[in-house]
């Protein structure tokens, strides 16, 4: 076969999972099976790699997929310990009074701490707790999902304290080949790796610091009795001033500290900054808006569900700082595993994996106390003892996060070994390149400099298709880092583009939007929600793709693997 032929081989898996999910929507957790059998099955036969590789990769695969589900299980079940505890309530309760003003509103309520919830859990929760805690506010329900799944942009990246890039990009990636070509140049994986993250965050940062700003106009723009473009923009002053509180040190933690703290670092300085000038006034104009009177409301805007959000039966209230302590101890828990050398020796000690699987030379290994799930799960547990907590509640929230758990993870458990079959299918009895190689190379030949513009754009596309910044990073990591290889251009930046990409993809994925709107009684509207934010989506990535080109072809930005290479 040519490597024309060869190219459209290895695109099969991607263009099938579209197919089946957009084109027949057909759920996930029907569609991935089968478009890893269609994988294994162009591996074997067009690819002639052994089946002990395939089996291999395989496993090395389900070894990733563990260590993504042990993050997802702590991250929902510390949100959903909040629930059954009050802490929720008791946050909720903290935003009262703060501004009439529902521009504001959605700003502090939606953005920042939205933000923050999407730093500390990740996976759709966001839209899906901010959405009823705005219509709690008097939000139409409606409006509270566009609203919500605008969150869906800045902070995803690092999401569930970092898993779409800690998992989604390292378990993207050829990591082994990586290293190697890195150590011949006196680099390490790790430079590399914190380039990447860096990179993500001063990219979100630029794109990002409009967000608020864009979330109210929208909001303002269809929700509001005059459909007023004005109306939205006269809180400018504000908005931005809110954006460069979020941002500043969302970059800073980003570029600094890793990949696990920025979303959640940005929101809770944000908030710490924002939420006392909004109380006195500083850049809120005069003119105080809302939405029209609910007598007036549209149909389409109203939820079939009455949303109660009152305190728990029985339960003695909790006080606001009570219910933010979990969360502040998760990110001094972090920041101290990753930084305090002794305990992160102690606790990266304890791993246990599979080695040179079936003979293929890869690999896979879990640390279940330094990942993200150890710590969240040790920040449960203190909870539990601080909101003085029966076993009955901490039982509840352990059944409800492993009801969530169970559906994500059946679809991982063939995503993710998809993946690895095509990262892993350089090694094979016909001496071809590997899948995503051959998709680069097929792409780079066609399209050609400009493809940077369009490289975030795919990641979207990976995450529309998916419903997830971490399974787009973990499908087409390898894809760009190849598209860079062959242009000759930085491989770090590129692979930052795809998961910027793959953050606001989330905006329009359909996942998202149904989670959201089923929070608030609106399933069946999903059509109508995705039509408004593909708006600031539109922005995000054509914003990026110029970011990209600049970075790329004006600045000349490089990366240590190419220095390696070149050298």
């Amino acid at each position: 076969m040519n490597e024309t032929t060869l190219a459209l081989f290895a695109f099969v898996p991607l263009v099938l999972a579209g197919v089946l999910l957009i084109g027949f929507r057909m759920a996930a957790k029907t569609a991935m099976p089968i478009v890893f059998m269609v994988t294994a099955l162009i591996g074997l036969l067009a690819w002639d790699m052994a089946f002990s590789r395939i089996l291999a990769s395989t496993f090395q695969g389900l070894i990733l997929t563990v260590a993504i589900l042990w993050i997802i299980f702590g991250a929902i079940l510390l949100l959903n310990t909040l629930k059954h505890s009050g802490g929720i309530t008791a946050i909720r309760k903290g935003f009262s009074g703060i501004s009439p003003d529902r521009r504001v509103q959605a700003i502090i309520v939606a953005w920042l701490f939205g933000c923050f919830i999407e730093g500390a859990s990740g996976f759709g929760t966001p839209a899906a707790v901010a959405a009823p805690l705005l219509v709690a506010l008097g939000f139409p329900a409606l409006a509270a999902v566009v609203v919500g799944m605008m969150i869906q942009s800045t902070p995803v990246s690092f999401g569930a304290v970092g898993t779409p890039i800690v998992v989604g990009v390292t378990g993207g990636l050829d990591r082994g080949g990586i290293t190697e070509a890195l150590e011949t140049g006196g680099y390490t994986w790790m430079e590399y790796f914190r380039l990447i993250a860096g990179e993500v965050a001063v990219i979100h940062g630029i794109v990002g610091v409009l967000m608020p700003l864009i979330m109210v106009v929208i909001m303002v723009r269809f929700f509001g009795a005059n459909r007023s473009w004005k109306e939205g923009l006269s809180i400018t002053p504000f908005a931005l001033f809110a954006g460069v509180a979020f941002v500043v040190p969302y970059m800073l933690a980003g570029v600094l500290l890793g990949p696990e703290f920025p979303s959640m670092i940005g929101a809770m300085v944000g908030l710490a900054i924002v939420v006392p000038a909004a109380r006195r006034g500083f850049l809120i104009p005069k003119d105080t808006w809302d939405f029209p009177e609910s007598t007036s409301w549209p149909d389409e805007w109203i939820g079939k569900l009455e949303l109660k959000m009152d305190d728990i039966a029985g339960k003695a209230p909790i006080s606001t700082f009570m219910g933010w302590l979990p969360y502040v101890l998760l990110a001094v828990f972090l920041v101290a595993s990753r930084v305090i050398e002794p305990l992160k020796s102690a606790l990266t000690s304890f791993a246990f994996g599979w080695n040179d699987i079936l003979g293929e030379g890869i690999g896979g290994s879990i640390q279940p106390l330094y990942l993200p799930g150890g710590i969240l799960l040790a920040v449960v547990l203190v909870t539990a003892v601080l909101h003085r907590m029966k076993l009955g509640e901490l039982k509840a929230a352990f059944s409800d996060s492993s009801k969530t758990i169970l559906g994500a993870g059946f679809v991982l458990i063939f995503t993710i070994p998809m993946v690895r079959i095509l990262i892993n299918s350089g090694v094979n009895g016909s001496d071809l390149v590997s899948m995503p190689v051959a998709m680069a190379r097929f792409v780079a030949d066609g399209v050609g400099g400009v493809y940077p513009f369009f490289a975030p754009m795919v990641g979207a596309l990976g995450a529309f298709i998916a419903g997830s910044n971490t399974v787009s990073n973990l499908m087409l990591s390898d894809f760009q880092f190849n598209v860079a290889n062959q242009l000759g251009v930085s491989t770090a930046f590129m692979v930052a583009l795809q998961a910027v990409g793959a953050a606001a993809g989330n905006m329009i994925a359909i996942h998202n939007v149904v989670a959201a709107s089923a929070t608030v009684g609106l399933l069946g509207r999903e059509g109508t929600t995705i039509r408004k934010t593909i708006l600031p989506t539109i922005y995000y990535l054509v914003a990026t793709g110029l970011i990209a080109l600049i970075g790329f072809y004006v600045i000349g930005i490089s990366d240590p693997l190419m220095r390696a290479l070149s050298g």
